[in-house]
């Protein structure tokens, strides 16, 4: 494993993209936290909410970008041990790092972000829920850090959620921080996972979590750069895992092996997040209150699904 001194710094997780309404969110208000309160240095109606059942304080924008359960899902896949150094690339308001935080004790976590007030959102968060060690945050360019910060190879992991969108695409969110989270800035997606590999250790673990739209170009993307991978379906239901359609998510998980990949890519049955009624399965329950690590995803129990 891997210590590394790391700066002060902030940190947020990308935002889900469009579309992302059919996911419920398993966000709750901090009882004690006014719904709207102006933090100072960020000029903008900010709201306290907790995720994994209170056990995460999370400080976020009331518009423009909010927090949905990818980065949840996406803390929860990444293997982490205690005392390795983690980077949550593109951290967003800092809830896939405070969610590994929650889970792993004394992991080394260090989130990255180029929208300062994401950063500031971050590191308040960070705060409030009093990990130790708590993540750090700091704001930053993922191809300037990746390219001048000395840090290549440095990291156990790396756990990421870029943005869906590319640059290209039409009618962007109105809400720069909302636009930001969603579409591809000056980093396009080859380029971000490039980065992501490049700071990782010979042997370390990467994660992502991405819109099931571009799963073909993420595939080829990492079957170059990779030792092995397996992806994972997200299934809004079973019905949708019975017919292998409808997943609007997916979570890969690799092991990297510079210099060249080349290695096998498989794909697991997925995860199926609720039940018929429109209730979360017990799985991604235990995940999204509970705090849990991904269980073994091509052996869900059946009782989960139905």
């Amino acid at each position: 494993m891997c210590s590394i001194p790391i700066p002060a710094c902030s940190k947020a997780a990308p935002a889900p993209s469009q579309g992302a309404s059919w996911w419920p969110r398993m966000i709750m208000p901090a009882p004690s936290a006014p719904m709207k309160v102006r933090a100072p240095s960020l000029k903008m109606p900010v709201s306290t909410d907790t995720l994994l059942g209170g056990r995460v304080s999370i400080r976020q924008p009331v518009g423009g970008y909010r927090t949905a359960i990818d980065p949840v899902l996406l803390a929860a896949a990444v293997a982490a041990k205690a005392g390795e150094a983690v980077l949550d690339a593109g951290c967003g308001t800092g809830a896939a790092s405070l969610c590994l935080a929650a889970r792993v004790a004394g992991v080394q976590i260090f989130g990255l972000d180029a929208e300062p007030e994401f950063i500031s959102l971050a590191r308040e968060s960070a705060e409030l829920s009093g990990f130790q060690p708590a993540p750090i945050f700091e704001v930053a360019d993922l191809m300037d850090f990746a390219e001048t910060s000395g840090r290549q190879g440095a990291f156990d992991q790396v756990m990421t959620n870029p943005p869906y969108r590319t640059a290209a695409s039409g009618n962007p969110p109105k809400h720069r921080l909302k636009r930001a989270a969603h579409v591809e800035g000056r980093v396009a997606l080859a380029e971000w996972i490039g980065h992501c590999f490049a700071l990782l250790r010979p042997g370390g673990g990467f994660t992502m979590i991405y819109s099931h739209d571009r799963l073909l170009e993420v595939r080829s993307l990492i079957e170059a750069r990779a030792a092995r991978a397996v992806i994972h379906p997200l299934w809004p239901k079973r019905q949708n895992q019975d017919k292998g359609q409808g997943a609007k998510r997916f979570i890969i998980q690799a092991i990297n092996t510079p210099p060249k990949g080349a290695g096998e890519v498989r794909v697991s049955d997925g995860l199926v997040l609720h039940r018929a009624d429109g209730s979360f399965s017990a799985a991604a329950g235990r995940i999204l209150k509970g705090g849990e690590a991904l269980p073994p995803l091509a052996q869900a129990p059946q009782s989960d699904l139905s």
